[in-house]
């Protein structure tokens, strides 16, 4: 994992060097004070040598421009590689969920992998740019202040780092508990991210079942999880702190006790004394900084770690052989073939052939695999056995992008980005011109309606087109598939959402759209699925009738029971 993280530092190599650089001079900067200062108290100021004082504030003046601008440096450039680091695990998990498969998000909250995202990311970053530098300047700090503390006085020496032991063991046994803190902390920021994502997005539910307490309950409820987790978490930095800090302020004391009887014995002089204590506040900083390192770096690599694990889950498999598909036909196989979800079983020796440019309907009970059936093909999910192919080849030897492209989807549940019109109809085909938008929208019966309002097709639509009525979003979403012109269609009811009027004149435009095209529509209305080249009763028992509307009529077995309530659900 360590390696992993190094990784992301090299596209900025040479300004994370120059950094490291940068730092040792004002580490070294730093170290010329007490030795300054060492020489004023014994040499310059009793024999009151006015020069040197002079090249002292001269010199002192110098050293504190150069910290000054190695300051500025560390602060933005460091936080600079940090910045892009962060950009770059966040691209790097960005692509990386742009190819899990659809399973993954069945089982993944929303506000979760958001949180991994931006907030454990964030933390990331100040691991990127404070660590590495903090272990630097504290490595320079601790051996430049060593040598000097023992040229001084060895013996001295000696007994102050007698203790550092004590502190580095402290130190270590917190790491465990520290670690399990944080990450506790990481997963009930999710959960809080995950009921708020949640709870914003059905704001409109809540208000119309009036739930706004239950709502509350279930805030308040991960919200003290996160309030307890966060206590816990700052109870064990508390003893972490308290503890490293007492062993810091015990190396002072050791210091100045010490450091006087030497001094009441002549061991060593005031100027001596004066440059020590300064040289011990230079040893003890980063000690300090070690130790704020620490919290950092557990900070920083619980949420590492929650990124890899994401880094790190299977994407949607393809062949290395894997082929692009062209001048598709449209036929559409299914042999023997099995699906199970969660070990449920779903579909169960499934054998059909769609004919190239026919339609096919499936009709049937809710959970009786129609919605699963279609989302096969485009393989959002793939067979536990069996085989799918269209014209003749297995789409498990085809690449998804080309294998995707030639499906078009419109599903029950229709989802628009936030954006204006124009950019949702495009999503279809991102280089079409208006004119082919325009010819869409027409075709999908919604241009008029466009036309009218104020922007056109610049209309800000809100977030998940919350602006339109259902059927506008239909339409929509329907406009999108006459963009992309698949030579496939997969319409999983397309026109639930209509009134009757708009149904029908959506109706005349998808019979047009689906002319010469295979077609596959899930429906509850006759009206959409009678005309039919072939209607599939498909049940939990899997296939249980198959023929056109008349012929399943004449059988008066389960499709002639749902037509006589005029339903097929």
């Amino acid at each position: 994992m360590i390696k992993k993280f190094i990784s992301y530092y090299k596209p900025y190599k040479k300004l994370f060097y120059l950094d490291l650089l940068v730092a040792s001079i004002a580490s070294g900067v730093d170290l010329f004070y007490p030795m300054m200062t060492r020489e004023l108290v014994n040499e310059a100021v009793p024999n009151r040598d006015i020069r040197t004082i002079g090249v002292f504030a001269i010199t002192l003046l110098i050293i504190y421009l150069i910290k000054a601008a190695c300051g500025y440096f560390m602060n933005y450039y460091g936080h600079v590689v940090g910045v892009r680091m962060q950009a770059d695990m966040r691209k790097d998990m960005f692509d990386h969920l742009q190819k899990l498969p659809n399973s993954y998000f069945d089982n993944n909250k929303t506000g979760d992998l958001m949180s991994r995202m931006i907030n454990d990311l964030m933390e990331v970053s100040e691991l990127a740019h404070h660590g590495p530098e903090d272990i630097f300047i504290s490595i320079v700090m601790l051996i430049g202040s060593f040598i000097v503390l023992s040229t001084i006085n060895l013996p001295l020496t000696i007994i102050i780092f007698a203790f550092v032991p004590f502190i580095v063991l402290f130190t270590w046994k917190q790491r465990t508990r520290m670690n399990n803190a944080f990450m506790e902390t990481r997963v009930e920021t999710s959960e809080v991210n995950s009921t708020l994502e949640n709870s914003i997005s059905g704001i409109r539910i809540s208000k119309a079942y009036v739930s706004h307490s239950y709502e509350k309950k279930k805030f308040k409820k991960g919200n003290e999880k996160f309030k307890a987790a966060r206590e816990r978490a700052y109870k064990v930095m508390a003893e972490y702190f308290a503890g490293v800090n007492f062993g810091i302020d015990f190396l002072d004391y050791v210091v100045l006790i010490a450091g006087g009887i030497f001094t009441f014995y002549n061991i060593i002089d005031i100027g001596d004394f004066l440059a020590y204590m300064l040289y011990i506040k230079l040893f003890t900083q980063p000690i300090k900084k070690l130790v704020n390192f620490m919290e950092q770096y557990q900070s920083g690599m619980t949420g590492f770690k929650r990124f890899i694990k994401i880094i790190e889950e299977d994407i949607e498999k393809e062949k290395d052989i894997a082929i692009d598909i062209k001048d598709v036909k449209g036929e559409i196989e299914f042999k023997n073939v099995n699906f199970s979800y969660e070990d449920n079983k779903i579909l169960e020796n499934v054998s059909l052939k769609i004919e190239s440019g026919k339609m096919l309907a499936l009709v049937g009970p809710s959970g009786g695999g129609k919605s699963t059936f279609c989302n096969l093909i485009p393989r959002f999910y793939d067979v536990d056995s069996g085989d799918i192919e269209i014209d003749g080849t297995s789409i498990y030897d085809l690449t998804l992008s080309s294998l995707r492209n030639n499906i078009g989807v419109v599903q029950q549940e229709v989802f628009l980005f936030t954006g204006t019109i124009k950019d949702n109809i495009k999503y279809g085909k991102q280089d079409a011109t208006d004119e082919q938008i325009i010819d869409s929208a027409k075709r999908a019966n919604i241009h008029e309606y466009i036309m009218g309002l104020k922007d056109g097709y610049d209309t800000f639509i809100g977030e998940r087109g919350v602006k339109l009525s259902g059927g506008q979003k239909q339409r929509i979403s329907i406009a999108r598939v006459f963009l992309k012109n698949p030579p496939i269609l997969i319409l999983d009811e397309a026109t639930s959402a209509l009134d009757n009027t708009t149904e029908y004149l959506i109706q005349k435009s998808l019979e047009e759209l689906c002319r010469g095209r295979t077609t596959i529509v899930v429906a509850h209305r006759l009206s959409t699925i009678k005309n039919a080249d072939e209607i599939i009763v498909l049940t939990e028992n899997g296939i249980e009738e198959r023929g056109s509307h008349t012929e399943l009529i004449r059988k008066s077995g389960i499709y002639a029971e749902l037509n006589r309530y005029a339903v097929v659900s």
